[in-house]
């Protein structure tokens, strides 16, 4: 799982009692036992973990201090022949000083004291009574438990063997200040953020305190591992929740349930690579830096066999909560319709010309041109709709193009493309019976030509309905079904064109009926003859793959910039019981030929409006040479 760059944290809220550290440090023990058998990595356990948070003025007093120092001493012992880095909260007196820290324990050894800075002495907290901020900071190594141990703000932990598994650690208030100290981790290299907290409930404090973490990790590219003490906390005057969350850039992958009187214990799996992708990609993450110096604390996790536990979606690009699904299905034909209508009134045009073959991605082209003409107040006989019948064409999609056009009231046009087809064979000496590349392309550009003369006719523009996919792998015909005047779907994967679709299909009564039978028909270009009994011959899955896995490869490659063996190594996880490793090899190998060897064709693309993260427009997010090599990306996967 590491060499994939994944890191299994762990962020627990033990059962505990106020003031008794004999009682806490045994719960902290069996924690850390029930986290070792969940092969967690990293593990943080909540603010002043060791005592309690609630102690009040028992802070004053030696033997609680004591206690806790043994108790220390304890972890140290113990945590000898454990494979687990682990975080604890305890007070800990320096230069007469008592701070409020983070102690690191890995193998029999501290490898550091972190206090905290921002004290809270507002509305119900007292903290600065009993304890001072790392401003204070005298020392920056002290004794404990018989080790010299760096202790300061200043100290970054690394792995000694994956530099970028490197983490800094705050204590809850310091999160909820104009400057948290994880700012300055991160800037100097930090992928990960581990906060001791101690949070008591109030009234919209929950979702405050999600949004809080959320943001910090989103804005720091960044995991964010959160935990809090919980309800065995005093209730003189608060209740404790024992709110624990992981976030990663701004995702959450996993949070407890709150209120709990027992011990609870989550667990994650952080991509740090995908973290590392990010920073890399996003120019202004280090556009800001500082001359401040950090202490590293080396440590080396070991290699142990770990399944990874975390799970991916098999279509990345479409939401997985169906409310969450409408709004942003709404919201994908917002952005396409307002691009398409802020187009047609800047160049003043009120018509649009589309071919429409009865397949999806016309379907939703046309749906959005629809959309646009009611933002516009235009009237849906502008839309000249070109149904173009060639040799593949089959009852059933021509059918559809006809009854979709009609419904909603656009201007139909039928030129068929046989005999020009037949023509242009005759002129450059192509046997018709050879059905090769040629065949068809000869009718990909027909149809391309009639659409650009019958814009030039009726002066209008012509409405692209080429998808993300299919630019991906170069699945269209170089300045054919590749070229238009405005591509509408040139940022939308096929598998979200099929819900966008199935969307309006289920918001629009009329037309119910013809997006279904679109939605259910196969995927093809129809430049191949059908079948005797009418059905498509010419299925584009069976050429070049499922769009399924091709839209999860790309997601992977380009959005987070994943290795094609990593790639495998998820989408034989993901895609365990729908295809074989040996198909899901054979996919990804066709993906990553077709992705470098047809670039030339993205590098010429029309306008078209970015919808989703990722896109592929030459003048927008993505910029690569036509003739890079795809050698070491294949090599990869036989590695």
């Amino acid at each position: 799982m590491k060499e994939y760059g994944y890191v299994r944290v762990g962020a627990s809220v033990p059962k505990m009692e106020v003031a008794n550290p004999i009682f806490n440090v045994k719960e902290i023990k069996a924690q850390i036992d029930l986290a070792i058998s969940r092969q967690i990595d990293i593990l943080v356990f909540p603010e002043l973990s060791i005592t309690g948070y609630t102690c009040g003025d028992l802070f004053h007093q030696e033997i609680l201090l004591d206690k806790s120092y043994d108790a220390l001493k304890q972890l140290v012992l113990y945590s000898k022949d454990k494979d687990l880095l682990f975080i604890v909260g305890a007070p800990i007196k320096v230069s007469n000083l008592l701070f409020n820290t983070a102690v690191v324990f890995y193998r029999g050894k501290i490898l550091g004291v972190v206090p905290k800075t921002y004290i809270p002495n507002y509305n119900e907290f007292y903290e600065k009574r009993w304890f001072s901020s790392s401003n204070n900071l005298l020392p920056d190594e002290i004794e404990l438990c018989g080790q010299k141990v760096l202790f300061g703000t200043d100290i970054l932990f690394e792995d000694k063997k994956r530099k970028h598994i490197k983490f800094g650690i705050e204590i809850c208030e310091d999160l909820w200040c104009i400057f948290p100290p994880s700012n300055n981790y991160v800037i100097n290299g930090a992928t990960m953020i581990f906060n001791l907290s101690a949070s008591n409930e109030i009234t919209g404090k929950y979702e405050y305190r999600k949004d809080l973490v959320k943001m910090q990790s989103a804005k720091t590219i960044s995991a964010y591992i959160y935990t809090s003490s919980g309800v065995n906390e005093s209730t003189t005057d608060l209740v404790f929740s024992g709110a624990s969350m992981i976030y990663e850039n701004g995702s959450l992958l996993k949070e407890n349930e709150r209120f709990d009187f027992g011990s609870n214990l989550i667990e994650a799996d952080v991509d740090i690579q995908r973290l590392v992708s990010e920073r890399n990609r996003n120019t202004s993450y280090m556009g800001i830096t500082n001359d401040l110096k950090f202490r590293i604390v080396y440590f080396e996790l070991s290699d142990k066999k770990q399944v990874l536990n975390r799970i991916y979606s098999k279509t990345p690009f479409v939401p997985d909560k169906t409310e969450l699904m409408c709004n942003r299905c709404n919201e994908v034909l917002s952005i396409q319709s307002y691009a398409l209508a802020k187009r047609l009134k800047h160049t003043g045009f009120c018509k649009t010309v589309i071919g429409i073959s009865g397949g999806l991605d016309s379907t939703l082209a046309f749906l959005v041109i629809v959309r646009a003409y009611e933002i516009l107040g235009i009237d849906n006989k502008n839309i000249i709709a070109v149904t173009m019948p060639g040799f593949g064409t089959s009852d059933r999609t021509y059918k559809n193009a006809i009854c979709l056009v009609n419904n909603y009231g656009a201007t139909l046009k039928e030129i068929s493309i046989k005999e020009a087809s037949l023509l242009h064979y005759k002129d450059i000496g192509h046997d018709i019976s050879v059905h090769d590349i040629t065949y068809e392309n000869v009718q990909a550009r027909e149809r391309t030509q009639i659409l650009m003369d019958v814009a030039n006719k009726e002066n209008a523009i012509v409405v692209g309905t080429g998808d993300l996919s299919e630019l991906a792998l170069g699945w269209c015909t170089y300045n054919g079904d590749h070229m238009s005047m405005y591509s509408v779907n040139a940022s939308i994967p096929k598998t979200l064109v099929k819900y966008l679709v199935r969307f309006v299909a289920i918001n629009d009564e009329k037309s119910r009926k013809v997006l279904f039978d679109i939605l259910d028909t196969p995927i093809s270009p129809e430049l191949l003859p059908p079948s005797e009994d009418d059905q498509i011959s010419q299925v584009t899955e069976d050429k070049i793959g499922p769009y399924i896995l091709h839209d999860f490869f790309l997601y992977h490659f380009f959005r987070y910039g994943a290795s094609p063996r990593k790639i495998l190594y998820l989408a034989n996880k993901t895609f365990d019981n729908m295809f074989s490793n040996e198909e899901i090899e054979k996919w990804l190998k066709l993906f990553i030929k077709r992705f470098f060897s047809q670039q030339f064709k993205r590098s010429c693309v029309p306008d078209g409006v970015k919808v989703g993260s990722v896109s592929l427009s030459p003048r927008g997010d993505f910029r690569m040479p036509s003739d890079a090599s795809s050698d070491i990306w294949i090599t990869d996967l036989d590695d």
